[in-house]
């Protein structure tokens, strides 16, 4: 197998920042054409919107993870094969989950609304929301499976085409359904679903194109219990995983909401600073789990270490320099994004902690990476429960201070993240690599 370097980090990981910088901008076009109407209620109802899509659909983000890391591993053993294998019951699961959250659409809007803690206005925009977007939730899934396939071959640049693909339909029918043809948030739901039909449509033929032909795979194949087994094994513990990481999202924002409609809005203005940063930390941690999945697959450690290495090196570089970015251009941007006066003043009394978000999570940004190419999917899960528990329990030990202990305790919760993993790390590599260093190319 090549060896893990610099060129190589970059080459994966740059693809994967580019598109994942529109990802941010997503939410970001949504909120500044929302707020540009003036109307805090209608800001604070697609902050909500997305939270809640964020943790019902990434709670099977574990889709496009796990399939990249068994990707990578059928890659590195040069397993043609099972990457096809991989993908085909990806897919199935996908579809078949989606379909599932669309049939059970008004007890899962029940319940998040009543969770949300907002404001009747709030509520009544976000219904309008999340009665177009949930019919999005076979597509997405679908979407997850086949960029994991994509991912796991080292194809970033394709993954680059098919996200921006995605992204960039998404921006253009949002700005023409809520700028262009006034319909409110509802332009902005159905912009999200009419993208990712596109998006998976073009995700399939980019995979036809590198030979993979999953729809030929025999369904037993696609159901044999070993191979079956591993891969719901895998899926479950990221799905916990993931379910944990949106919880603690959940958690933030209705703490927010429940502060009034000002606070919602200015935590989600400087909320889309968060995912700025962490979409460009992303990139480092695809290619973590490129390389570190091929290395195991192919049983060479030593090119594991390497790449190890590498992700936490420009992960934390990386991190470093966007922190810096924030603090310095984080106020421009508060006032770009929202019109309103006390939305924009609260938001600056918090623009530290946002833009400290990048530098204190970088290392759980890679490390994630790292744990999901080698599969080790159980540790990740469960140091993330430990993590959401600290989170809850330091923002509840501090609440007497407000919105700034929000911030606070939801820093702790990254730093502490990437703590964990790397406490964990020596003994698992112990693990995976028995015999020690291997020289076989």
């Amino acid at each position: 197998m090549e060896p893990p370097t610099h060129r190589r980090m970059l080459a994966i990981a740059l693809p994967m920042t580019l598109s994942h910088v529109t990802t941010p901008l997503l939410g970001l076009v949504d909120a500044t054409v929302i707020g540009r109407l003036g109307e805090a209620h209608l800001l604070g109802a697609v902050a909500l919107g997305a939270v809640v899509f964020d943790f019902l659909f990434w709670s099977f983000g574990a889709l496009r993870m796990g399939t990249a890391g068994l990707t990578a591993q059928a890659v590195g053993a040069g397993d043609r094969a099972e990457i096809d294998r991989a993908l085909a019951r990806a897919l199935a699961v996908g579809v078949a989950a989606g379909l599932v959250l669309v049939a059970l659409q008004w007890p899962i809007r029940l319940v998040a609304f009543s969770l949300s803690g907002a404001s009747p206005a709030v509520l009544g925009a976000l219904a309008v929301y999340f009665g177009i977007r949930i019919w999005a939730a076979p597509l997405t899934l679908a979407n997850y499976a086949a960029f994991g396939s994509i991912v796991g071959r080292g194809r970033t640049d394709l993954g680059f085409l098919v996200q921006v693909g995605i992204n960039l339909a998404n921006i253009a029918l949002t700005l023409l359904f809520v700028a262009g043809l006034g319909m409110g948030v509802a332009g902005a739901a159905l912009g999200t679903v009419l993208a990712e039909a596109l998006g998976l449509a073009f995700s399939l033929a980019v995979l036809g194109r590198l030979g993979s032909r999953p729809w030929r795979v025999p369904l037993a194949e696609v159901m044999r219990r070993d191979a079956l087994v591993r891969t719901l094994a895998v899926n479950r513990d990221i799905m916990i995983r993931t379910v944990a990481l949106l919880a603690a999202f959940a958690i933030f924002t209705g703490v927010g909401a429940r502060s009034g409609d000002v606070t919602l809005a200015a935590n989600a203005v400087l909320y889309n600073m968060f995912l700025m940063g962490g979409y460009f930390l992303d990139g480092f941690a695809t290619a973590a789990e490129t390389l570190c999945g091929q290395a195991i697959g192919a049983r060479r450690e030593d090119a594991f270490r390497r790449a190890v290495a590498l992700s936490l090196g420009w992960s934390v570089g990386f991190g470093a320099a966007l922190s810096g970015v924030f603090l310095v251009g984080g106020a421009p941007f508060v006032d770009a994004v929202s019109t309103n006066p006390e939305v924009r003043a609260l938001a600056r009394d918090y623009l530290v902690f946002a833009a400290l978000t990048p530098l204190v999570g970088a290392a759980a940004f890679a490390y994630d990476g790292i744990y999901i190419g080698a599969t080790w999917t159980a540790a990740m899960r469960d140091l993330m429960l430990l993590s959401l528990a600290l989170f809850a329990g330091v923002l509840w030990l501090s609440s007497q201070w407000g919105n700034a202990a929000l911030w606070g305790a939801f820093v702790v919760f990254l730093g502490v993240r990437g703590f964990g993993q790397a406490a964990r790390y020596p003994g698992l590599v112990r693990r995976t690599f028995p015999q020690g260093v291997s020289a076989r190319s």
